[in-house]
């Protein structure tokens, strides 16, 4: 049985690094695991961890999956066009506002598109924008209103999560509610509330136990008081109109989520790729299924080998945890001088003399999908032979780049 740094780099010996690959039987394993821990309950596949039309599709081809959650109006204009295997979803919402008023406008004059995308709102503003720029539109232009999620404990002072949406209460999330009902060109589809402080954020960060324990404390008081709130949010809403969805909930949090009865589905991508910031939760183990190689292209000395590229860093607080982890061989970490470089990074350890210059090192990135802003290609790596292997284009590989 090969080892998986020679498996990988078996399947891809063809193949010039620095390149990005998704082991596909780690992504359906980690898909029948979402599934799994969803428990019947629909999982919308977010888009942003993915930026990959084929993966994409992938994932909606398996069973529990229904819907996509886009990232930009651009892009689920893009979306729900489609190629020549039609569109990807006739039901993509997009997480976050928009003020692009020609997209809006784009979206308003194309009633097969109005039909298949909702807009998020949290704002009689984002409401006036939208019938400023489609004043007259072809078809109602559906809306979904965001929900704040934050854990307040004593007050906004003590805010605990993503500092997102203003419409906290019941009594707000009804006033928005009718503000949408009294514009006759928009029609109110569903509710969301991601609590990112519980989804995105693992509860057993390595080395610090203590913090972990507070973590989850403050995560299990922040789950009992959402859980509570929530409710009391949809039942405002829907006394106002019949909404068709209430989305929740994220990878690290669609088992817990999914338990909540207002709750008709929840929202995953970054589970199917398993990027580094989701090793460390208690609730769920996920495989590495997105990787990529760098090649070695210096031997400095011992117990060093530098690598071409590497500075693929992610979203978020600046700090260590955003940085690529090196993966294989095992071993290997940065220099604290250098860190991973745009052009070049040294990589440290007593692996590295076991590296000869034209070898690869793999790597794994620390978010999901913003590693497809770096390569035009993933190679999907069905088993061990070359031939197994099948390139399909990212985002920026089909001239895409929405943010």
């Amino acid at each position: 049985m090969p080892s998986d740094r020679e498996y990988y780099d078996g399947a891809t010996s063809r193949l010039s690094a620095p390149f990005a690959i998704v082991d596909m039987a780690a992504f359906r394993a980690n898909a029948a695991d979402l599934v799994r821990r969803a428990g019947g309950v629909p999982v919308r596949v977010v888009t942003k961890s993915l930026r990959c039309r084929r993966l994409i599709r992938e994932a909606l081809a398996l069973p529990g999956f229904a819907g996509v959650m886009a990232f930009t109006l651009p892009e689920a204009l893009w979306l729900a066009a489609g190629d020549s295997a039609g569109p990807l979803s006739d039901d993509i919402l997009v997480a976050y506002p928009t003020a692009d008023t020609q997209a809006i406008a784009a979206l308003a004059a194309d009633p097969r598109a109005a039909a298949r995308i909702t807009l998020m709102v949290d704002h009689t503003d984002h409401l006036d924008m939208i019938a400023a720029a489609a004043p007259d539109p072809a078809h109602p232009v559906k809306v979904c209103l965001d929900m704040d999620t934050s854990w307040q404990p004593l007050g906004p002072r003590t805010h605990i999560g993503a500092r997102r949406s203003p419409v906290r209460t019941p009594a707000q999330a009804a006033a928005l509610a009718r503000a949408v009902a009294a514009r006759p060109g928009l029609r109110l589809e569903g509710v969301m509330a991601y609590e990112a402080q519980i989804a995105g954020v693992g509860d057993a960060p390595p080395g610090r136990p203590l913090y972990g324990a507070a973590l989850r404390w403050v995560q299990g008081r922040s789950r009992l008081e959402l859980a509570r709130r929530r409710a009391a949010l949809v039942r405002a809403v829907r006394g106002v109109a019949d909404i068709r969805f209430v989305n929740g909930g994220g990878t690290g949090s669609v088992h817990t989520t999914r338990r909540e009865r207002a709750v008709t589905e929840v929202a995953a991508g970054s589970g199917l790729y398993h990027p580094v910031l989701f090793d460390h939760f208690t609730g769920f183990t996920g495989r590495p299924a997105a990787l990529f190689a760098l090649p070695v292209v210096r031997r400095p000395g011992p117990g060093v080998a530098t690598v071409l590229g590497g500075g693929y860093l992610a979203s978020g607080p600046p700090d260590r945890a955003r940085l690529p982890q090196p993966y294989l061989p095992a071993g290997l970490s940065y220099s604290p001088t250098e860190g991973a470089g745009e052009v070049q990074t040294p990589l440290l350890g007593a692996a590295a003399d076991g590296l000869r210059v034209g070898d690869r090192v793999w790597l794994r990135h620390a978010k999901a999908g913003e590693l497809c802003e770096r390569f035009n290609e993933l190679h999907l790596v069905e088993g061990p032979d070359p031939d197994d292997v099948t390139a399909v284009p990212t985002y920026r590989g089909e001239g895409q780049a929405f943010l």
